[in-house]
């Protein structure tokens, strides 16, 4: 077992992470300053409350993650920030998101030094990467921009078309990826049969979800079925597999435990550890989520 990892967010002049405490992160996206609940915050906030009311947005819970954004002012339905040479549009959703994790830019930075090494090995050769549970495909755009054939398979229809819209901004091809809306593992078990192989996955599961006729997903249950699956659908050699969890009870370790049992066959790395943010003004951390990832040597 390896020793886990601290991964923070890359440097990137379009998001700031100002200050935290008191169950809340105040947070700079390009131009506009929100305020999200983080419960998990339980210290006090270190700048002071001028700072705090410079906020343009301020999001207002009402049952479980649900609610709505209380604005100081009249904002866009959405705006653009960049990372290196990708584009996301942010919007304000109902649900505290933004559609952007700016704690994944390590993951970014990651994928795209593993694939701009594959192609200085092998110039004529495009791996293509599975993106499963891809939300609002950052990380598909990242593979797609670097050379690589990107599937992408969400089961929400509106987190497609956002995605779609991260692809056009950032100045991809509409055939650059290929878009699938439909439930996790009946794509999987599909590609099983087809006898369609991926040199990469990339997997965010839920701790609980829905697919798209109501097919349900639980971590605890679900995951490790989606391995044995993944098993059946990944190259000699894989270049890349990563996993993401947010909200999940298990620690780094466990997951790791479980990416080993789809990569023990290949010769690679394989490394766990937490996602975090680091505040602009402080050397504060800010945990948000566990990963494992797998690389080959």
């Amino acid at each position: 077992m390896n020793q886990s990892i601290i991964e923070t967010q890359t440097a990137w002049s379009d998001y700031e992470l100002i200050d935290t405490g008191d169950g809340e992160r105040l947070e700079r996206f390009g131009e506009t300053i929100i305020v999200r609940p983080f419960p998990e915050i339980s210290w006090s906030k270190s700048q002071p409350k001028e700072i705090w009311d410079r906020a343009d947005a301020i999001f207002i819970r009402t049952k479980g993650d649900k609610g709505y954004w209380k604005t100081k002012k009249p904002l866009p339905e959405s705006w653009k920030i960049h990372w290196k040479d990708l584009t996301a549009n942010v919007y304000l959703s109902p649900f505290k998101h933004t559609g952007v994790f700016p704690e994944q830019s390590a993951h970014w930075a990651w994928m795209k030094n593993l694939l701009v090494e594959q192609k200085k090995q092998k110039p004529e050769y495009q791996p293509h990467i599975l993106n499963l549970f891809a939300y609002t495909g950052m990380a598909s755009i990242v593979c797609a921009k670097t050379g690589a054939k990107v599937t992408h398979v969400d089961s929400s229809r509106s987190s497609i078309g956002w995605a779609k819209q991260n692809q056009a901004a950032s100045g991809l091809d509409e055939r650059s990826i290929r878009w699938i809306l439909d439930d996790v593992m009946k794509f999987v078990t599909r590609e099983v049969k087809r006898c369609i192989k991926y040199d990469g996955i990339i997997m965010d599961p839920p701790a609980f979800g829905h697919g798209v006729t109501g097919e349900i997903w639980n971590f605890k249950s679900s995951f490790p079925k989606l391995i044995d699956l993944c098993k059946q659908i990944l190259v000699e050699n894989p270049l890349f597999i990563l996993v993401n969890a947010y909200a999940v009870s298990i620690y780094p370790e466990t997951l790791e435990k479980m990416l080993n049992d789809l990569t023990k066959k290949y010769d690679g790395n394989i490394e766990s550890g937490e996602l975090v943010l680091q505040e602009s003004q402080s050397k504060k951390l800010l945990s948000t989520g566990i990963f494992a990832r797998f690389s080959k040597k």
